[in-house]
């Protein structure tokens, strides 16, 4: 019996239920991967060169046998899958199942469609330890607080990896397979993707930092974080592999709550599918943000890490750079935007998007709500991040910082931190700051009290 095996965000052929399902049940595996190429094209460089090498890594496994499907609508992409299950003679398409709205809803559709045409679309496991849903507080409801989320959680998410016998999989070949994709833009960093490549960064990882991971996570200067983001985003790597690996000390502890906060926000995301784009706590919707030419000024400026504050353009230059960001650095930005420049948290969020690798729509949505204090769980709107103290805190000898600004890099140590206290701080033509911290953060709190008529 033949069966077709529909890649989606589990770009991997192990710790996979949905492929263990698939090669335990069928002699003859056709693996898909279906390629939207309007949105491909939308992508920025790094973005596509990510996709395709992670697409190259698994085809390799797939002993060359990858399949793919260009399509420009999901109808279309449908109407192929089915033509394709008639070729190989396969009443059954196995995928792994997603739970964001854009998932949810490609989904719904082609399971509409193959099962008009009496072909079965058998969704089985997630890109999570525990599936978004499952989680619930003892009278039934979704958990709207992460820490009893975690203690639930924690409890659940105890399943062990999934050995899947690949070497006893007969992978075939589809006549309509238009090839990988390659990517149409540049990209300024050498891209290494895959399941293989993810398996040794995690390696790395514990043997690296994983002990020290709960002091050495925050700090910007060294490398600290497991660099897996990218891996759990294109699903090249499941959770379930990490967890089984990390031990019982206080870093994997930290580690394993980590892991956690990426579930519960796709759990919040699955709950209020509307919070990809829009506001958890809608009072703040009134909160007066600025508009007009000096604001888009300042978002260029934010954009291109040119604010006049080296720890945010830091992070502003290295997404541009390596389409990734440091977590602490990522709030640092973030925070700066909303709460120094006064911009809505949707612009920000719209441009992680564009540039991240790592992107998910469920870690980005809710990390900026967070950020913003709009979300659930969220950082309260009144804790205004200075970005030159949490320069000073997660970048205490500057290096950092002179890896991303060269115009800085004249200036030692933490000076770097604070150029317009040093006699030529200015020399290499880094900018001055674009507004006054102190002057931003009584205005944003100002703006806070404004709300209080919408409670």
């Amino acid at each position: 019996m033949s069966a077709i095996y529909w890649f989606r965000k589990d770009l991997r052929v192990q710790d996979s239920q949905a492929l263990f399902a698939a090669v335990t049940t069928s002699s003859e595996i056709y693996p898909l991967f279906a390629h939207n190429e309007a949105e491909f094209e939308l992508l920025e460089g790094i973005r596509q060169h990510s996709l395709v090498e992670s697409l190259v890594s698994l085809n390799k496994s797939l002993n060359e046998k990858l399949n793919v499907i260009r399509f420009e609508n999901l109808e279309e992409f449908a109407k192929s899958l089915v033509a394709a299950c008639v070729e190989t003679n396969s009443k059954q398409v196995f995928a792994m199942n997603r739970f964001d709205p854009a998932g949810v809803a490609e989904q719904n559709l082609v399971g509409k469609v193959l099962a008009a045409n009496q072909i079965e679309l058998k969704l089985i496991g997630s890109a999570y330890a525990v599936e978004p849903g499952t989680v619930r507080k003892p009278d039934g409801t979704n958990y709207r607080v992460y820490t009893p989320f975690f203690k639930s959680w924690d409890q659940l998410a105890v399943l062990a990896p999934i050995v899947v016998p690949v070497e006893q999989v007969a992978w075939m070949s589809l006549n309509n397979n238009s090839g990988l994709p390659t990517a149409s833009k540049h990209s300024p960093i050498e891209v290494i993707a895959g399941e293989a490549f993810a398996l040794r960064t995690f390696e790395r990882f514990r043997t690296r930092a994983l002990t020290q991971y709960s002091e050495d996570r925050n700090r910007a200067d060294l490398s600290g974080t497991s660099h897996l983001s990218h891996a759990l985003a294109h699903g090249e790597i499941h959770p379930r592999t990490l967890l089984a690996q990390i031990a019982d000390d206080h870093g994997s502890f930290v580690f394993r709550k980590e892991i956690a906060w990426r579930e519960f926000y796709a759990d919040v995301l699955h709950h209020y599918p509307h919070t990809q784009t829009d506001y958890y706590e809608p009072r703040f919707k009134q909160l007066r943000y600025d508009e007009g030419n000096q604001a888009e000024q300042r978002f260029t400026a934010w954009c291109e890490g040119k604010t006049g504050y080296p720890m945010v353009d830091a992070g502003m230059r290295q997404l541009l750079a390596e389409g990734w960001m440091h977590n602490r650095v990522r709030m640092i930005v973030a925070s700066f935007l909303v709460k120094d420049l006064h911009l809505e948290w949707t612009k920000g969020a719209e441009h992680f998007e564009k540039h991240l690798s790592d992107f998910d729509p469920a870690s980005n949505a809710h990390g900026w709500q967070w950020t913003a204090g709009c979300g659930t769980d969220a950082s309260p709107y009144y804790r205004i991040f200075n970005p030159v103290m949490q320069g000073l805190k997660f970048d205490p000898n500057g290096d950092y910082v002179r890896r991303y600004i060269p115009e800085l890099r004249n200036l030692d140590s933490a000076d770097v931190h604070e150029p317009w206290n040093v006699l030529g701080g200015y020399d290499l033509g880094y900018p001055v700051p674009i507004v006054d911290h102190a002057e931003e953060r009584n205005e944003s709190l100002a703006r806070l009290e404004e709300l209080k008529n919408y409670s």
